[in-house]
């Protein structure tokens, strides 16, 4: 009886310990075509980080480079700057939480806690010093990844987007054009009248956010879409804006010096001509290295837009 008791305890402690092995193996490209469609050497996986579970696409060899989207996308975002990247580094986009193929949780959505998720899962797959990029929501993820970590990262690119309590946030608040972001903070309301409605509703954002409005193909657009179908994943992208009045006042009162490469990217009919004001407040908060990036012909959602720019930008800083 003790032997088959001790065999049992074996047999669980295996099982146990094979699983956590196997969480965070890729699957095959096959079962999501829109990674097959990047190529054969793509992989779909997940990993359980910080009480979640993350999807990711991975490919390539070569130093670490995460790439963390924005509202409304999930990580196919960067499907067209992802084959080129692969030649030359790890490239690995991945779904925030709650969105795709990312679990949902009841909380943590915080740009803090997204950031202890990417961290976790970089750590998970073994990866060293990663370089982020992140556009939009992406992007303030990336820039709460370079405050916390700063000795995990090479370097961080944003992509397009202000930062909370970052001048000049409080004029960007006041854009009508942004009338959005207020009601996305709204508690349970936005989930209720945009339920069923995902693919109308982020059109009008696709539409107001590009310089060619058609840039994003139909095709995009209903994937993007499908990625916040679920009302949990709509309220996980929801939460995310509302955590962002706790991140407006998280920044010390006092500035420390960060010396991790930050460079602000943006479009020319998007945010980017906002940039040098942003890159002019970081410094006086302490950040010493930072570049400013504009690219052209393009509104907000630069890599949908202009794939071929926004990866020479990531080439050339995260070979730095």
């Amino acid at each position: 009886m003790t032997t088959r008791l001790n065999l049992t305890k074996a047999l669980a402690v295996v099982s146990i310990a094979c699983a956590g092995i196997f969480a965070s193996v890729p699957t095959q490209a096959q079962t999501d075509p829109a990674v097959a469609e990047l190529g054969p050497d793509f992989v779909s996986g997940t990993a359980d980080v910080n009480g979640t579970t993350l999807h990711y696409v991975r490919a390539g060899t070569g130093p670490a480079v995460v790439l963390l989207h924005g509202f409304p996308q999930d990580w196919s975002e960067y499907h067209d700057v992802m084959p080129r990247l692969a030649q030359r580094f790890t490239v690995i986009a991945v779904d925030l939480r709650g969105i795709g193929g990312s679990k949902a949780t009841p909380g943590g959505y915080d740009p803090e806690n997204l950031a202890t998720d990417i961290r976790e899962l970089a750590q998970q797959l073994g990866l060293e010093r990663t370089y982020l990029v992140g556009h939009d929501i992406g992007g303030i993820v990336a820039y709460a990844f370079a405050r916390l970590y700063p000795a995990e990262t090479r370097g961080v690119m944003i992509l397009d987007v202000p930062l909370p309590g970052v001048a000049p946030w409080e004029e960007v608040m006041a854009d009508p054009l942004l009338w959005h972001i207020n009601f996305h903070r709204t508690p349970d309301l936005p989930e209720k009248l945009i339920g069923g409605r995902q693919a109308l509703y982020f059109s009008h954002f696709f539409g107001l956010g590009t310089a060619d409005g058609d840039a994003i193909s139909d095709d995009d657009r209903a994937r993007y879409a499908s990625a916040y179908a679920a009302p949990e994943q709509l309220r996980a992208a929801f939460e995310m804006y509302r955590a962002m009045p706790a991140e407006e006042t998280s920044a010390p009162a006092e500035p420390s010096a960060i010396d991790v490469p930050l460079v602000l990217a943006g479009g020319d009919q998007g945010f980017g001509p906002l940039l040098p004001e942003v890159a002019e407040a970081l410094q006086s908060r302490g950040w010493t290295d930072i570049s400013v990036e504009l690219i052209e012909n393009s509104g907000h959602y630069v890599a949908d837009e202009q794939p071929e720019a926004v990866a020479a930008l990531i080439e050339r800083y995260a070979s730095m």
